[in-house]
């Protein structure tokens, strides 16, 4: 397994990491952003894209928010999504994500990293539970939807 941070021309890279997290998120009526989205997104400093390749196929990966905070100089990453083909869990590909982005942020003067779960999602409790956290804060989220 091999773990790659993807650059602005990485965009086809990208596009096969949301195809498997709409398999991972049960998303089948996905419609795909355009490329030029994609593009601007992946090439914007402040969100990271992180995939897992076997023989050079993706087969997961994880996407972060870089978080710029008043109170400290060191920004946070907030850990959007992480997932990993059906065939290809459990055999320690994600694990193997969540160490390369600590790493990642050790190396790039990050604070700290967080991911969010839901309460009743226990595969991804189970998941976060099993890597090496050093936290854990139940909290809630409120939403404010803008769509309406």
């Amino acid at each position: 397994m091999e773990i790659h941070k993807l650059a602005p021309q990485d965009v086809n890279d990208f596009t096969a990491l949301i195809r498997v997290f709409s398999v991972v998120f049960d998303m089948p009526d996905l419609e795909m952003p355009d490329k030029k989205y994609l593009n601007s997104l992946i090439a914007n400093p402040d969100f990271l894209v992180f995939v897992v390749k076997i023989n050079g196929q993706i087969i997961g990966g994880l996407t972060v928010y870089v978080l710029h905070r008043y109170y400290s100089e060191k920004p946070t990453a907030y850990v959007y999504d992480v997932g990993v083909s059906p065939e290809h869990q459990r055999k320690g590909a994600g694990k193997l994500l969540m160490r390369h982005l600590v790493a990642y942020c050790q190396q790039n003067g990050f604070e700290d990293a967080f991911v969010q779960a839901e309460v009743d999602d226990f595969e991804a409790l189970h998941f976060y539970k099993n890597t090496a956290y050093d936290r854990w804060l139940d909290a809630t989220q409120f939403t404010y939807y803008t769509n309406r």
